[in-house]
């Protein structure tokens, strides 16, 4: 059979205007592209190593890591095959089966999965209710002293952003709750590290977890691992029978294209999360200019401190009531217009991001909304 056979090509997104929330802070620069060539083989990274991938000298991960601990202001960094995996190996090394963790209820469900997996169990602090969704520090407070009444808690997790409403979490709050109650925090930065500002010591968190292929311009899979200084013996330690090998890391992580494109990548996201405020200001704008049509709707906190934007929108949904396409007219209308990443058949709400977009390209995606109603509505 032949690539196209199993359908390794991509036309659809090449050379568009991508608006999925999973995708923009993905997006490859070109030194990571060239980069993704250069260590696409499995193991093309390992020429040179004596047992241990973080001290690598030839390609330079030793020194990466440094940079990386450096960018996230953490005291020992690891790159892990995901976020998932860095959340999964930090309640592995603090956590027993029969343990309770305290998780936020917007928690991504690989926070679920994580814990399931340990055999540990999951109390919930409740979000707000519809449109603003939100993790109030108080309440955190409250679910975890009421938790630490019944029972030990044994870590306490964070969503720093969340993948359904793009709501920016007050981590420093929340952190400050869990020192004080005596609970270590793991904070996850999948939809924030790499594309805003994320500083473990400026958060005062004990760990930061990361995406590489969802915020840090790599391919994936990947993810980055942080910690301060009071975790590192337990979460690095080593096996006896192999002296060089991180037990919770499994000896190695992520090795050929995606660690090489992440590496290649780091100085573009430091440039970039350098400009976040600007990032927040256009999807602000996105936001102001979608609302003027009647029948859109920003859902989540106001005012958008993150590009990921939730938006409901019955006059999509209306227009697909009548229209002959039915809920495929929006994707095929954009797509007309050389835009994707709105799913097929959605129509009554949908997740955008306009991160890492011009201002003529933000404009154009504006103007193609209002396009696509003012065309087809009766």
């Amino acid at each position: 059979m032949k690539c196209s056979d199993y359908g390794l090509t991509r036309t659809l997104e090449r050379d568009n205007l991508n608006l999925n929330p999973l995708q923009r802070g993905g997006v490859l620069p070109a030194a990571a592209r060239k980069a993704l060539y250069e260590f696409g083989d499995g193991y093309s990274v390992c020429d040179y190593c004596e047992g241990r991938l973080d001290q690598l000298p030839r390609p330079h991960v030793n020194s990466f890591l440094d940079d990386l601990a450096d960018f996230i202001k953490a005291d020992a960094v690891r790159t892990v095959h995901g976020a998932r995996e860095g959340k999964f190996a930090v309640m592995h090394a603090l956590c027993e089966k029969g343990d309770t963790i305290v998780v936020d209820g917007n928690a991504h469900y690989t926070t679920h999965l994580a814990a399931e997996r340990n055999g540990l169990e999951i109390v919930e602090v409740p979000s707000t209710e519809h449109p603003d969704y939100e993790i109030k520090p108080e309440t955190y407070r409250e679910v975890l002293e009421e938790t630490l009444e019944e029972t030990e808690v044994k870590l306490a997790v964070l969503t720093h952003v969340d993948g359904n409403y793009g709501n920016l979490t007050d981590a420093a709050a929340i952190a400050g709750i869990c020192r004080e109650l005596g609970v270590p925090l793991l904070l996850n930065c999948a939809y924030s590290m790499g594309r805003m500002p994320v500083e473990l010591k400026t958060l005062k968190v004990d760990f930061v977890v990361g995406s590489g292929h969802k915020s840090m311009a790599a391919s994936g899979p990947i993810g980055v691992l942080g910690m301060s200084a009071e975790w590192e013996d337990l979460l690095l330690k080593r096996s006896p029978r192999h002296e060089k090998k991180e037990v919770e890391l499994l000896g190695c992580t992520s090795r050929g294209a995606p660690l090489a494109t992440l590496m290649a990548s780091l100085p573009y996201v430091r440039e970039r999360v350098s400009r976040w405020d600007e990032e927040v200001e256009r999807t602000r704008y996105l936001v102001s200019e979608l609302e003027k049509m009647d029948g859109v709707r920003q859902i989540g906190l106001r005012p958008k401190e993150h590009d990921l934007v939730r938006f409901e929108t019955p006059v999509f949904h209306e227009i697909a009531s009548s229209h002959p396409r039915r809920g495929f007219f929006l994707y095929e209308e954009l797509k007309k217009r050389r835009i994707v990443g709105i799913k097929r058949g959605q129509t009554r709400w949908f997740k955008c991001s306009v991160y890492g977009m011009t201002d003529q390209q933000v404009q154009y995606i504006i103007d193609s909304f209002r396009e696509i109603v003012e065309e087809n509505r009766d």
